[in-house]
């Protein structure tokens, strides 16, 4: 199965249909008078379509096993046709677009089966995903594309060449996969006055974000967040707790990590982890999502 241990949990949904055609207007009347020899058609159908979704992964290999927290099963009527409309819904790391097809499937050659006795001319139509909702494709394309970024690497060691710097070139390419362009790329020591005269310059030059690495630890040459927070006009706690909470889930050391998140009037500042794990689950836990505060301080700066 594919990878997905670097996605976010949000809330997934997605709607799937099926069109069950009959042959004939006595079937459709069977259906709605209750009169068909198996019984009721829809309301088994449905309890089929609600067992099936469940076994999906245990059909389709790369399925991954997930909690499904709602199913609901509607059905529309027009003429010869009944079209199934299966909902599913979750909180978890991958979509439920599958299980929401294979959902309308299953109700779908339920609805034959009952009814094959009393109608022998019955097709199966259109079965498709209708819509679905959750994950990095709600954010494609609702941010500015104009964004830049400057990247920062806060390292005694690296800075004098004995490391090479691993943690900030894999900000980098999680910046150009979200499309944003970088601005500038340094690595300096872990100097307080440094760290300082990169942000004040970084912002007055027009950087949309400035991203530390490094320096967030507890020893006593970590000095980033020591250096940034006096300069942040506002610190945002919500970015900090997901990064750490992110983190969490993956190493019991990130509660040590002094991770910061703040505004310099409209320049967004990052201090993340130096290493290139931390780093890199610390821009997944974040990103694309915190793309949309350019949003919010572009309208701030209109009013």
């Amino acid at each position: 199965m594919v990878d997905i241990t670097h996605k976010s949990t949000t809330l997934r949904t997605a709607t799937a249909q099926a069109i069950v055609k009959v042959s004939k207007p006595e079937t459709i009347e069977a259906i709605k008078n209750d009169t068909v020899p198996k019984g009721n058609v829809f309301a088994m159908s449905k309890a089929a379509g609600l067992l099936g979704v469940k076994r999906t992964p245990d059909i389709l290999p790369d399925c991954h096993p997930l909690p499904i927290e709602f199913t609901g099963v509607e059905y529309e009527i027009s003429d010869l046709e009944i079209t199934v409309l299966f909902t599913v819904k979750t909180i978890y790391k991958t979509g439920v677009e599958v299980e929401a097809m294979h959902g309308a499937s299953v109700v779908a050659l339920n609805m034959y089966d009952m009814l094959k006795p009393i109608d022998k001319g019955i097709e199966i139509h259109h079965i498709k995903l209708l819509n679905k909702k959750g994950g990095k494709s709600d954010f494609k394309n609702h941010f500015r594309q104009d964004l830049t970024a400057a990247v920062i690497v806060c390292s005694d060691t690296i800075s004098a060449g004995q490391k090479e710097d691993k943690a900030g070139k894999a900000i980098i390419e999680k910046l150009e996969l979200c499309g944003v362009n970088l601005f500038d790329y340094i690595i300096i020591p872990d100097e307080k006055e440094t760290i300082q005269e990169k942000a004040k310059l970084y912002q007055e030059q027009g950087a949309d974000l400035i991203i530390y690495t490094g320096g967030t630890g507890l020893s006593g040459r970590d000095v980033t967040p020591d250096a940034l927070i006096p300069l942040l006009d506002r610190r945002i706690p919500g970015i900090e707790e997901a990064i750490r909470n992110y983190g969490q889930g993956r190493t019991p050391y990130a509660m040590l990590s002094r991770s910061v998140a703040g505004t310099i009037k409209n320049t967004l500042v990052l201090a993340l982890p130096g290493s290139t794990n931390g780093a890199k689950e610390s821009m997944d836990a974040i990103f694309p999502s915190v793309l949309h505060i350019f949003g919010v301080l572009r309208g701030a700066r209109h009013d």
